[in-house]
């Protein structure tokens, strides 16, 4: 008896500890391939995972090499098996939709967002990937678009649902939908499990939104966070590498796990970054991670 206590004992304090761990870890911190495009993907997986990174994202838009178009059935199998072998996981992959305004195509759309799910699911060693977009308009347009978005939104949601994958939207500074209350406004319009929202604080603090009203408002109820900072207002601004700028990540830690948020927190690189000459997309990564692993790593 003393000796099956004794073991019982074990197994708790070991289960305890495991639950204790899982608690101080509820990021998951990782760096998009969108910050990558030159490097080969599978390359660009190595690095990632050989950096510190615990998760990644893929690209799918028109010049990466994981355009769907670009991607056959093997070289999906490859970067699945590779992200496995890595420890790495694959909670989105990132696609630039518009859902409503001029030359906006519907049937081109949803056949992006079909060829998107296939990737998802085809290259994530894990549950299938999300779908994260911008929505595309201008934010004096979001008045006249937003009814014909949440319409148009609502048929991605049919679609999404046939397809068992899942599509987060996210807020940019230069989108119609810009705001925490837009973002929210247009996600309670569908109401759908597949559709959910993504968090990027930079695109809020561009226009002047405080921090912890914005996590409450969109964090709370996001599936996935990207980050980055800035410069400048919305008029003129530029983003920079996370940690490059003047946002206090510790704060924002803090205030990300008050209002309940738990999942990848992603660094993104903006073109604003990556298409200045001599930009080393390896290098940003190592920065990146200095910058923020002692905090969310």
């Amino acid at each position: 008896m003393p000796e099956t206590i004794t073991r019982r004992s074990a197994l708790a304090a070991i289960a305890g500890a495991s639950l204790a761990h899982a608690q101080s870890k509820p990021f998951t911190y990782g760096f998009s391939l969108y910050g990558m495009k030159t490097v080969p993907v599978l390359e660009a997986l190595g690095v990632v995972a050989g950096i510190g990174y615990k998760t990644t994202e893929l690209c799918l838009r028109a010049g990466w090499d994981t355009e769907p178009t670009k991607l056959s059935k093997q070289d999906r199998s490859d970067i699945r098996k590779r992200i496995g072998d890595l420890g790495l996981t694959l909670p989105a992959v990132m696609e630039n939709l518009r859902l409503a305004g001029p030359g906006v195509n519907r049937e081109a759309n949803l056949e992006r967002l079909r060829a998107a799910a296939e990737v998802a699911h085809e290259t994530s060693p894990g549950q299938p990937a999300l779908i994260e977009t911008t929505v595309g308009g201008r934010p004096p347009a979001w008045d006249e678009l937003k009814n014909q978005m949440a319409d148009e939104l609502g048929a991605w949601a049919k679609t999404l649902e046939s397809l068992n994958t899942t599509l987060a939207i996210k807020a940019h500074v230069l989108s119609a939908m810009n705001l925490p209350d837009r973002i929210v406004w247009l996600h309670d319009q569908v109401k759908h499990p597949r559709i959910r929202m993504m968090y990027d604080y930079s695109h809020y603090a561009l226009n002047g939104q405080d921090l912890r009203e914005s996590m409450q408002k969109v964090a709370s109820k996001s599936a996935f966070i990207h980050v980055k900072d800035w410069r400048g207002v919305a008029a003129d601004h530029k983003f920079l590498l996370p940690g490059d700028g003047t946002l206090d990540y510790n704060e924002y830690k803090k205030i990300l796990t008050e209002v309940g948020y738990r999942g990848p927190v992603v660094v993104e690189v903006s073109v604003h970054v990556f298409d200045e000459p001599g930009y080393d997309p390896v290098a940003a990564a190592k920065r990146c991670w200095q910058n923020l692993s002692p905090i969310f790593g």
